[in-house]
């Protein structure tokens, strides 16, 4: 197979953006889709777990594809978030940046709508989108599609779930002589009924290695718990990974609100991000995350579609994924760029029977994670007890006088003295907490 770009087929103005990015090797999904968009004729299907590189196998040649003497709208890009949307246009300027003559607009939701509206008055070959955008766009006549010759589905096994009303209005109104380029983690039955339904005969499939890229660098582990010691064997577990960043994903919204609040008491750095936010709000999180400056984000399996940060430790799955599709989304959000990572999963032990599926479906082995014992949650609570204690702001209201009675008490006793006696203190409370909840719980079952 050929080791560089220029023997795929790729121009040398895309040649000198991708040595100012500094990319040189091309990836398997690349090598392998590249020439297929450039020389051929027919649809592609492209096969390739999250991380393999798959907006530059599509991009690449579809920057080359372009006829610049040509006004019109030639390929839509849709993508089912628009975080992913943003990812794909970044890409792409960067890819463009010695071919100027290309103009690429971006059109996503959860964004006042008239500037995109105006920036479509403007010559425009190539519009990534988010499905739901694109069709109000094309609803009032702010963007004509008659003449589109290129369509990208990214993630497109999301796309045919979640967002299949405004995939097949925009399927249904563009020409059919068209190329579609298709582009998915995995070939679900809603994918095959897509390509069946919507593209030409001749469909091309290419897959990338998936024995070697798809889960290249993950450990997959799992960790059986009951769900009372749900919450204490996750702060254990992130406790140990202080300075490393991670996304925990659980099934709702309700659930990654009600988890990160716990997070936020324990003074774990992190934030949530689903679908019920403000599109400023996600931003904002997205932008923190990025930058270093949240460690852990609690989301949802679609808000977190497009999340490309090279530095994701581990991925947490609070709750055990519905589909397969999903598992492979979630854990592609670590090991990336050739690091490595770990995917952890939490479950019940009714679900621990789930795992050999996964296993079957996917083509990995899963290790089971060691859960903490009892004493070892005792000491990360009163961890986490010690980090709230130092993080809590002075009261400024309290009086000088009161301060210099409680000083009184404690003036004669050393730094190590006075920590342990605080500590037998919390040691002493917690466990009469615990005693508490028992008797409580005793009391509902004998009602």
């Amino acid at each position: 197979m050929p080791k560089d770009f220029s023997e795929l087929g790729i121009n040398e103005n895309s040649l000198k953006s991708l040595a100012e990015l500094q990319i040189s090797v091309p990836t398997d999904i690349q090598q392998k889709a590249i020439p297929v968009i450039l020389n051929k004729k027919e649809d592609i299907v492209a096969i390739a777990k999250t991380g393999t590189g798959k907006t530059a196998a599509f991009g690449l040649p579809l920057l080359q594809l372009i006829d610049t003497q040509d006004t019109n709208v030639q390929a839509v890009i849709l993508a089912p978030t628009r975080e992913l949307g943003q990812q794909i246009y970044a890409n792409l300027l960067s890819f463009s940046q010695h071919n100027p003559q290309v103009s690429i607009a971006a059109t996503f939701g959860g964004i006042p709508i008239k500037p995109q509206i105006e920036r479509l008055k403007e010559t425009t070959q190539i519009i990534v989108a988010t499905p739901g955008r694109l069709v109000d766009l094309v609803s009032r006549g702010a963007v004509n599609l008659k003449e589109l010759k290129y369509l990208v589905l990214d993630e497109a096994d999301e796309m045919v779930s979640a967002l299949k009303t405004d995939l097949d209005l925009i399927i249904k109104g563009i020409p059919k002589k068209r190329r579609t380029f298709l582009f998915t983690a995995t070939l679900s039955g809603a994918i095959k009924q897509l390509v069946q339904n919507y593209m030409s005969k001749h469909v091309v499939q290419v897959e990338a290695d998936m024995a070697t890229v798809g889960h290249q660098g993950i450990d997959h582990q799992y960790v059986v718990v009951e769900p009372i010691e749900k919450l204490a064997v996750l702060l254990h577990f992130l406790n140990s990974k202080e300075g490393q960043q991670g996304i925990i994903f659980c099934k709702t919204k309700a659930a990654v609100n009600k988890l990160a609040k716990n997070l936020a008491i324990n003074k774990f750095s992190s934030g949530a991000l689903h679908g019920s936010l403000s599109q400023g709000i996600r931003d904002r999180i997205m932008g923190q995350f990025r930058e270093g400056h949240i460690s852990i984000l609690v989301a949802t399996d679609l808000a977190a579609r497009g999340i490309d940060v090279k530095d994701i430790s581990y991925v947490v799955n609070y709750h055990l994924p519905d589909t397969y599709d999903a598992y492979v989304h979630r854990s592609g959000r670590t090991a990336r760029a050739g690091a490595k990572g770990l995917s952890l999963t939490v479950l019940q032990q009714e679900e621990v029977i789930d795992i050999a599926d996964f296993e079957d479906e996917l083509g990995i082995a899963f290790h089971e994670f060691k859960k903490a014992d009892a004493h070892s949650i005792e000491e990360n609570n009163a961890l986490l007890w010690a980090k709230k204690v130092f993080k809590t702001k002075p009261n400024r209201d309290v009086s000088e006088d009161f301060k210099s009675k409680i000083k009184t008490i404690f003036h004669h006793l050393t730094k190590e003295e006075l920590v342990d006696k605080i500590l037998a203190n919390y040691l002493i409370e917690s466990k009469s907490n615990i005693l508490k909840k028992e008797e409580s719980k005793s009391k509902k079952k004998k009602k």
